[in-house]
């Protein structure tokens, strides 16, 4: 079972870290906090990877991105952990950063071929919808010709209907579909090379 991580990662601040970034050009980076018992439970158990390769528990990856997808996406973003246990020798922070870049790497790829595929797919739509609308718009004028009454009216204001109604799709992918796409994916390469400190929570 994956260790619950949304009952302790309740603490995030959206506050700018008082480091030099402030007297920068740069906006200070946003503050996301986790508040964990020990490193592992920021993992998901499950997973037999390589501590470095291991997917991230389902609720701490929510919980970190619900606070990405806040703050502007120019702005940086810093992720630090408070742990309750520390290893015995050493710091998690190396192999836990590691872990989270590798991460998020690999959902920006994946953003990144769902955003190829999509415009692929509008192109196609496009091509199609082109089409089908000629002919419709054909099909209407030649019904204008005709000698059909109040038939040949209906039939041309349903074939151009028709076809304007087949455009919805690619319109659809051009207009509204592809740039929260590419928002998720420049949010997912911001968090794959995010700083992450590792703190140590005092009792």
């Amino acid at each position: 079972m994956n260790c619950p991580v949304s009952s302790r990662a309740t603490v995030a601040q959206i506050e700018p870290v008082p480091t030099e970034h402030a007297a920068s050009s740069l906006p200070a980076p946003h503050r996301i906090e986790l508040n964990l018992r020990d490193a592992g439970q920021l993992f998901n158990t499950m997973d037999a990877s390589p501590f470095h390769e291991k997917d991230l528990d389902h609720d701490a990856e929510e919980f970190i991105e619900s606070w990405a997808f806040e703050f502007p996406a120019p702005d940086p973003v810093v992720l630090v952990v408070h742990l309750d246990v520390f290893p015995a020798t050493g710091s998690p922070e190396a192999l836990v950063a590691q872990a989270v870049h590798n991460h998020f790497a690999y959902r920006a790829r994946l953003n990144r071929l769902e955003f190829r595929r999509l415009m692929a797919e509008g192109r196609q739509c496009l091509l199609i919808g082109l089409v089908f609308l000629t002919l419709c718009l054909a099909a209407s004028e030649w019904v204008v010709g005709s000698r059909w009454g109040t038939l040949s009216g209906m039939l041309r204001e349903g074939f151009t209907i028709a076809g304007w109604v087949a455009m919805w799709r690619p319109l659809e992918i051009y207009l509204y579909s592809w740039w929260p796409l590419r928002h998720r994916g420049r949010v997912f390469e911001k968090l794959s090379t995010m700083p992450i400190e590792i703190r140590r929570n005092t009792p």
